[in-house]
């Protein structure tokens, strides 16, 4: 779904559980979005760090949920959002090497403990909410100038 108007663009992104495949095409397509946009390459590439981290703790521990671009003049945010299991412990899971990625995921070099550490290192700003069994929310937000 995508919907415009003279000072936001918004592009949704459906992510699919486990899918290794696929892992990472949203990411990409965020990307290529903001090349063709004209944002300054070292922007687009925090933007996509963070997207592809967000992306692959969906695809590695959520069933299921989505990534959100939301472009305006004057900010990128990305909101990544699932369906569950949530995480039971945040100030935990901020811990730089700490995982909970099954090891399905680590036989496949994913799952080292980054991700959200990373997401909110390139993010502007940064907010996390999840409760266990409910699901978690993570928005970031790159500033344009």
């Amino acid at each position: 779904m995508e919907t415009t108007d003279e000072a936001t663009m918004s592009k949704y992104y459906s992510i699919e559980p486990g899918n290794f495949i696929l892992a990472g095409e949203a990411a990409e397509q965020i990307k290529k979005i903001l090349k063709q946009l004209g944002i300054d390459a070292a922007l687009i590439r925090k933007v996509a760090i963070a997207s592809y981290e967000a992306e692959m703790n969906l695809v590695i521990h959520s069933v299921g949920g989505r990534l959100i671009l939301n472009v305006n003049p004057q900010e990128i945010t990305i909101i990544a959002q699932d369906d569950g299991p949530g995480i039971k412990d945040i100030e935990l899971a901020m811990k730089e090497g700490y995982s909970t990625a099954p090891d399905a995921a680590r036989e496949l070099g994913f799952g080292a403990g980054m991700g959200l550490p990373n997401i909110k290192r390139y993010s502007d700003r940064f907010a996390i909410q999840s409760a266990e069994g409910e699901g978690t929310r993570v928005e970031m937000t790159f500033y344009l100038s």
